[in-house]
């Protein structure tokens, strides 16, 4: 009996060094995923990169391996869908920081604020200036900042809106109910005669995000779950929520699409199970 757990013990043990063997592997790699898509209002093809939740996350020497492939692909604009730091304030916000003045040299970026940069914005009594120090950092003329703004990209009949939702909507373990008119509200009217694709860090309202008009949506926040398994999916969201309905890659609602991007980087817990980060290479057409 004794040796029969024994057995038992080493094979647990064994399971659990491969399991963490797993997610230091995966926590540490990512791949490049190509979507297409037809969106309606779209006058002319083109290719851009979707980046979310980084958390300033470290690929190579200052994120060198993230430049080259990023580069490989030459996309048009490169889409930033939140979380580019982590709200701590003892973070060296630097790495975040190289990646985006070092893809601008060459690339336009339209970028949305995620959870993590608002609060760091909202809480001025725990992180300071820190928010206004990476806004400074980052500026350039290439790089677009979308707090509840939108941008037109006229070659393509684009309309580019970034939300930055309030932090009441970024609960711990439950989903709070998005009250009536809130998007209406908070961001500019949608262009019916264009093509709308709204930059939203939480995919738990893509509905609602359906229902503002957006054609199509990019989102980050979940990280695919952190860990992945068949059939079931993505395990566990950030905010605690077990098996979330949206872990990432492709969903759709009604005549709406939303990649939500299972993102470059991690916090709190430096692992990723079955799940590693991803880059995406996304052609629209018309």
């Amino acid at each position: 009996m004794q040796s029969v757990f024994g057995t038992i013990f080493l094979i647990m043990m064994i399971l659990a060094v491969a399991l963490l063997a797993v997610g230091i592997i995966d926590g540490n790699r990512f791949v490049t995923v190509r979507e297409d898509f037809v969106l309606p209002g779209l006058s002319k093809e083109c290719r851009f990169v979707l980046i979310s939740d980084l958390h300033n996350k470290v690929y190579g020497d200052k994120n060198d391996k993230v430049i080259r492939s990023i580069r490989k692909i030459d996309p048009d604009f490169i889409i930033l869908a939140g979380d580019l730091v982590t709200s701590q304030a003892s973070e060296d916000m630097t790495p975040g920081i190289e990646l985006v003045n070092a893809l601008s040299q060459k690339y336009k970026i339209y970028y949305a604020l995620g959870n993590h940069e608002s609060k760091i914005q909202k809480e001025t009594d725990r992180f300071g200036d820190q928010f206004d120090r990476l806004m400074k950092a980052i500026s350039g003329e290439n790089v677009h900042i979308l707090q509840n703004e939108s941008v037109n990209l006229p070659e393509y009949n684009i309309r580019i809106t970034g939300l930055d939702l309030d932090l009441d909507y970024f609960a711990h373990f439950r989903i709070k109910k998005m009250k009536e008119n809130y998007l209406q509200e908070t961001l500019p009217r949608y262009d019916s005669g264009k093509c709308n694709i709204l930059i939203a860090h939480n995919p738990d309202y893509f509905e609602d995000y359906a229902g503002w008009g957006a054609q199509m949506v990019l989102s980050g926040h979940v990280h695919g779950g952190i860990m992945r398994l068949p059939f079931l999916g993505g395990v566990i969201a950030p905010t605690y929520k077990i098996f979330p309905k949206y872990d990432g890659g492709v969903f759709r609602h009604g005549k709406a699409v939303m990649l939500l991007g299972r993102g470059m980087g991690s916090h709190t817990l430096p692992f990723r199970f079955f799940n590693p980060a991803e880059l995406y290479d996304v052609t629209i057409k018309p």
